[in-house]
């Protein structure tokens, strides 16, 4: 699914909350864009963490996901440039929980996000991010239906594997009816403390179950990165040095080399 001047589109998925989704989609995208790449992320959250994350007030939004979704305005319109170079970011607000509702009556609910970058004209992005919400919701089918890829989220504890088997029931069904080319970019691990053996052994299951899938960056738990978002910017502009932008840097990386790989 080629979308006009916009890059593969991600959707960071898992209907579990606090997997690591939105850390992700932060800090992935600030990566990318510290190794010279012009991305844009679309928080499709109603929390609006990632908005706020990027240092966007979420009382300040005009235009935001919610006005893509229901067809009131532009994808252009919508695209706010973050203190980070390179960054561009489409807001939540707090509306968006409403617009689950809203789409029920439109008649191609499904495909109003697709719809809304398939007719993007403006500036060209390598890489576009979706931070989708912890439900498994009219509001995650739209990015999954307007996605090239998913990327999942995994944290390393004891029910992390529990709920997987939904999502990817979720995402054959969406293959099927509604976006052939949709793939399973990857399996990213976060929160992962390799000195705690549960920790250990959950990566090892996963691994070797889900194979070259799984990639081979992982998120370590990390201070730095919990207290970043409280100062609305990625883990690299809080702290560079610090293990958790290191390994975002690092994923970023072999993101870029898969992506040159599947070409």
């Amino acid at each position: 699914m080629k979308h006009n001047n916009l890059g593969p589109v991600f959707a960071i998925a898992n209907q579990k909350g606090g997997v690591g989704k939105t850390t992700t989609s932060i800090n992935l995208a600030a990566s990318l864009a510290a190794l010279d790449k012009r991305v844009l992320v679309l928080d499709l959250d109603p929390q609006g963490n990632t908005t706020s994350g990027l240092g966007i007030d979420k009382d300040d939004v005009q235009t935001g996901m919610y006005n893509l979704l229901i067809g009131e305005h532009g994808l252009e319109e919508a695209i706010v440039e973050t203190e980070c170079e390179g960054l561009y970011l489409v807001p939540a607000t707090m509306d968006l929980s409403g617009a689950e509702v809203e789409l029920v009556n439109q008649e191609r609910r499904e495909h109003m996000l697709f719809e809304s970058l398939y007719q993007y004209q403006g500036k060209v992005f390598d890489y576009v991010m979706i931070d989708c919400p912890p439900a498994l919701n009219m509001l995650t089918i739209n990015a999954l239906t307007a996605s090239d890829r998913v990327l999942i989220t995994l944290q390393t504890e004891f029910y992390a594997m529990e709920g997987l088997s939904q999502l990817m029931d979720t995402i054959r069904r969406v293959r099927a009816n509604l976006n052939h080319q949709l793939e399973v970019e990857g399996i990213v691990l976060t929160m992962v403390d390799r000195r705690n053996n549960l920790s250990q052994q959950v990566e090892k299951d996963v691994r070797e179950y889900f194979g070259a899938q799984v990639y081979e960056s992982v998120i370590p738990r990390n201070v730095r990165l919990s207290e970043a978002p409280s100062y609305g910017v990625p883990v690299m502009y809080h702290d560079l040095r610090s293990k958790g932008a290191q390994a975002y840097l690092q994923m970023a990386q072999e993101l870029i080399q898969r992506e040159a790989i599947a070409l």
